[in-house]
């Protein structure tokens, strides 16, 4: 199974739309997971127009018409692991322990927010992913977003990927 993490699309806020890359690797994907700040509607009706399976769940920039649609925390068994998707998890220092914690249900658990990418282990092996963003790099020098590949209870092949500058249309 081909999962496509992504967040922090911040579309029309950061970029006038989402690179055509993203659209085709969310084609390509199995399941597509976007851990939050979608800002506007017609995105979440984009990627669910591209994508198998969308899990999604609101972040801290987006209204009432995400936050109808859309969970705080959202929670899938996919391939033999337990996923689940959150916007925010608090800062850096402690994160491990902090979302061990707060998900001992889950094998693994993307977030957002920070649209800097992230992978670490939690004791007691929790998994955590953040594909940073593909449209608002922030702080870090590329935009980002995350594929992998989950079969048999194992995630394998997990891989970030640099959005290519020329495709990112910027406001």
């Amino acid at each position: 199974m081909r999962l496509l993490l992504i967040s922090d699309t911040h579309v029309p806020a950061r970029a006038k739309r989402l690179p055509s890359e993203l659209l085709h690797e969310a084609e390509q994907a199995d399941v597509v997971i976007h851990a939050g700040d979608w800002v506007d509607t017609a995105t979440l009706d984009l990627l669910e127009g591209h994508a198998r399976r969308l899990i999604g769940v609101f972040g801290n920039n987006d209204g009432p018409g995400l936050r109808r649609r859309l969970p705080e925390v959202a929670r899938a068994e996919l391939g033999g692991l337990r996923f689940g998707a959150v916007h925010e998890t608090g800062p850096a220092r402690g994160r491990e322990t902090r979302c061990a914690a707060r998900f001992p249900d889950l094998d693994v658990l993307v977030f957002g927010h920070s649209h800097i990418p992230w992978d670490s282990h939690a004791p007691g092996g929790l998994r955590l992913l953040n594909p940073g963003s593909p449209t608002d790099r922030r702080r870090e020098p590329y935009c980002t977003y995350m594929t992998l590949l989950v079969a048999d209870g194992a995630l394998d092949e997990v891989t970030l990927h640099r959005v290519q500058r020329n495709r990112v249309q910027r406001s």
